[in-house]
């Protein structure tokens, strides 16, 4: 078995690193072809990543005028240790204000962990954001803790 095979994630593992993690990597394309790379905070809704932005921002103009990108989300310190999931994908742009809305409350939330979010904070944030779903079209994990997979000496 190829060793990459042996230390990928099943579609479970995914969902269940995604679903713990909440913070990614936003790989857009600049409009001279270089990558604009930055930290975001997002929430799945519907099985999909979704994060939100201001309207201006550089990530949203890049999506705008090309909507492929690359989110990648990891975890661990030591080799031995890494997980990470990458997915390659096409952004949908929500601009409706009622769902702009719900994808800020959901990332609110996860970054409360769980706690009570004033919702008039993310209403008065939400009037200059814009949202993305992430549709992806390719996805590639490893997890160097599974057996049989590369282990530091």
């Amino acid at each position: 078995m190829h060793q990459r095979a042996r230390i990928a994630m099943t579609g479970d593992e995914v969902a269940a690193f995604l679903a713990a993690s909440h913070k990614l990597q936003l790989a857009t394309v600049n409009r001279d072809g270089t990558p604009h790379l930055v930290p975001m905070f997002y929430a799945l809704l519907d099985g999909l990543i979704h994060f939100w932005t201001y309207a201006k921002s550089q990530k949203a103009r890049n999506l705008e005028r090309d909507p492929r990108l690359t989110c990648l989300v990891e975890a661990g310190e030591a080799y031995h240790e890494l997980r990470g999931v990458m997915v390659y994908g096409t952004a949908e742009r929500i601009t409706d204000p009622e769902r702009v809305l719900a994808v800020g409350l959901a990332v609110a939330e996860r970054m409360a962990g769980g706690a009570a979010v004033p919702r008039e904070a993310v209403e008065h944030t939400a009037r200059k954001r814009v949202a993305f779903a992430v549709h992806p079209t390719r996805v590639v994990s490893w997890d160097h803790r599974k057996p049989h997979g590369p282990r530091a000496g």
